[in-house]
């Protein structure tokens, strides 16, 4: 077997997710993603190393571009694409109806990283409320600028989408003194009567209610772009918002206006549209804008419990074994 090896944090991290995929005996080529839809089809189709003329029988990808045009050509190399092991949860960057459709399972790792994402979450909420960004380069720079920050504690946070990354923000939230609110098209009735979390009936009313509002939804047609300058307007004056789900969720233009109009008093996330940015990125110069470099999942105990489950999916499929978690039916 040959396998189309991607993710960094994967390859970068110490663990014995390394000694698993050794032993399985395929044939691993690496490459450092996230890689655009070129990168990916010139891998693809380059036979050199490959006695049987390219291609590959497995992805294990992180979020580099597997589109339609990508499975194609990987259906049409000597070696016949035989799974996409996505190494984590969002499967935005996967056209998976394209794939359901050829009967290429997409295999997943749910409910590895929620802990350290809610934690990441909160500490984007402390920087911003706390003016994290200005005072460190301030003091690093040899000043002593003081802004007057605000406490999360007795604010309302809305929870866009109660999953598990979710739930766990709530539980901080509640450590926090904070009040819970929450959207989501399906809900936990008994984690949300336990953790007094209000359900609200649609995203625009939890935006409306919230000075601080943290996104856990999948980027799907009906969320894209859902904060945009007519929901933000909607929005209290000084909210924060915090984003460790995915870039598209959000108009970029948008918040960089609402933040620099001082509508919003901050944003912070690890997330964007197009990763790494361009050096000219509008975020770049607006000090209310804290961006992290999508690391929210990425600590040594979460790497090795999402690389792990990628790795035994990826392994277990092509030994035809049962223990993988598919994404998609058919």
């Amino acid at each position: 077997m040959r396998i189309l090896l991607t993710t960094t944090s994967y390859q970068d991290t110490p663990g014995p997710h390394h000694d698993l995929l050794e032993q399985s005996g395929f044939d691993i080529v690496r490459a450092r993603g996230p890689l655009p839809e070129s990168d990916m089809l010139d891998l693809i189709n380059d036979s050199s190393g490959d006695a049987k003329g390219g291609g590959f029988d497995g992805l294990l990808n992180g979020d580099d571009e597997i589109t339609a045009k990508v499975i194609d050509a990987a259906l049409s190399r000597p070696r016949k694409l035989q799974v996409i092991a996505k190494y984590g949860i969002g499967l935005d960057s996967i056209d998976v109806p394209h794939a359901t459709n050829l009967k290429i399972p997409v295999l997943f790792t749910p409910g590895v990283n929620h802990t350290t994402v809610a934690e990441h979450a909160f500490g984007l909420m402390i920087a911003l409320s706390k003016h994290f960004w200005p005072h460190l380069r301030s003091t690093k720079e040899g000043g002593w600028k003081r802004i007057t920050g605000n406490e999360l504690a007795g604010k309302t946070i809305a929870v866009l989408g109660m999953g598990r990354i979710g739930k766990e923000v709530v539980k901080r939230a509640l450590a926090f003194d904070m009040k819970p609110i929450g959207y989501d098209v399906y809900w936990d009735d008994a984690f949300a009567s336990t953790n007094n979390v209000e359900r609200c009936a649609t995203s625009a009313e939890a935006l409306a209610k919230a000075d601080v509002v943290s996104l856990h939804m999948p980027l799907i047609a009906e969320t894209k772009e859902m904060i945009n300058r007519n929901s933000i307007a909607t929005m209290k004056d000084g909210a924060i918002i915090i984003n460790t789900a995915r870039g598209g969720l959000v108009n970029e233009a948008d918040i960089a206006e609402a933040c620099k109009a001082g509508k919003l008093s901050g944003y912070g996330t690890d997330v964007l549209n197009h990763e790494p940015p361009a050096s000219d990125h509008l975020f770049r110069t607006i000090d209310n804008i804290v961006v992290t470099p999508h690391v929210g999942s990425r600590t040594s105990e979460s790497v090795i419990r999402q690389a792990m489950r990628a790795t035994h999916n990826l392994i277990n499929f092509l030994n035809g074994q049962d223990d993988f978690i598919q994404a998609n039916k058919f």
